[in-house]
């Protein structure tokens, strides 16, 4: 048995040859060593013979069959080390192809800001430059009364030129508190405020567009201070209700209702009363450029008030989402926002 281990170990370890070459000299080794007349090359009984052959037999068979099962090792690691370099070579196509794809679709994101920034600024300023081609040519015509325009006429012109340049400063002040948000550079000016002076400052700031609805205004009992930047919160409010009132008729309700959930969170939701929103566009409406359904005589807007809105209520570590109203009709945004800490229990909500 030695020696046929012997003759596995050459087979495993160098092959055929050298395991045959093994083996031969193993059979030399069993006559000389072990078969009588021992120290001899000379087999005197038959059944020595016989153990002879056998051994002979099994050493070659031994032999071939290490080597066969080494030859086998070998092709399977060969196997082996080539699906590696396949697979790697396959991985590094991949990443090219994704980084391909990554900046295909980049250029393609680029476009379509570009596209999306150059519409947006080029309406209002169609109407701007309409409406003072129109004042300048009525103020150089000096043909007659009748050619020139009324008062009343110039004070409409002026008001189309004033309202569009709001609209150009307040999407020039979207791009860049989008662009704070997204590069983490947004500076949040956090102090303690109450919930409803925040409110009011959202309120009189939309005044223009809510000017046909009615503001119904919620402030929990004995709330505590919101712990917020003013300014950004008030302009979160802001968003929603020029979009509340977007979307609801005149003479409708708009509610506005702040609660606290929780020890340290308060929930505002702004509420109004029109035709609910898809499920579909509910689901899309916080995406930069993305708009919603323009109502009839409503102007579009930029498609970025709600996205900039969600990036500054999660940057105050909140959470903001949009639902179906609560009484049955009309669209209900709620947003979380943090609150001064130790706060009376009767304030919170079931």
């Amino acid at each position: 048995m030695v020696l046929v281990l012997v003759v596995t170990v050459s087979a495993i370890a160098w092959g055929s040859g050298p395991a045959l070459i093994t083996a031969l000299l193993s059979v030399f080794c069993f006559n000389y060593f072990f078969i009588p007349p021992i120290h001899t090359f000379t087999i005197a009984e038959p059944q020595n013979w016989i153990a002879f052959v056998v051994f002979v037999a099994t050493a070659v068979a031994v032999g071939q069959l290490s080597s066969r099962a080494r030859n086998r090792a070998e092709e399977a690691e060969a196997r082996r080390i080539e699906i590696e370099r396949l697979y790697r070579q396959l991985t590094e196509a991949f990443d090219r192809a994704s980084e391909a794809e990554t900046l295909r679709r980049s250029e393609q994101l680029k476009t379509a800001l570009l596209d999306a920034v150059t519409h947006d600024l080029r309406t209002p300023l169609t109407s701007i430059k309409a409406s003072v081609t129109t004042l300048l040519t009525a103020m150089g015509n000096n043909d007659g009364a009748d050619s020139s325009l009324s008062a009343e006429g110039s004070r409409e012109l002026l008001d189309v030129i004033n309202e569009e340049s709001d609209s150009l400063n307040h999407f020039v002040e979207e791009m860049m508190t989008l662009a704070q948000l997204e590069g983490g550079q947004l500076l949040l000016r956090r102090s303690e405020m109450p919930a409803q002076d925040i409110i009011n400052i959202a309120v009189d700031r939309a005044a223009t567009p809510l000017r046909e609805r009615i503001i119904n205004v919620s402030v929990a009992n004995k709330l505590p201070p919101l712990v917020v930047d003013g300014a950004s919160i008030s302009g979160v409010i802001y968003e929603l209700l020029v979009n509340a009132a977007k979307y609801s008729a005149p003479d409708s309700m708009i509610h506005i209702n702040a609660q606290q959930i929780s020890a340290n969170e308060v929930e505002i939701a702004v509420e109004n009363e029109g035709a609910a929103l898809p499920v579909a566009v509910r689901q899309r409406v916080f995406e930069k450029f993305y708009r919603g359904p323009k109502e009839q005589g409503e102007k579009q807007g930029f498609g970025l008030g709600l996205s900039i809105a969600r990036g500054v209520v999660e940057a105050h570590g909140g959470r903001i989402r949009m639902d179906a109203g609560p009484r049955g009709a009309g669209t209900a945004v709620r947003f979380t926002v943090p609150c001064a800490p130790g706060a009376n229990a009767d304030a919170l909500t079931s």
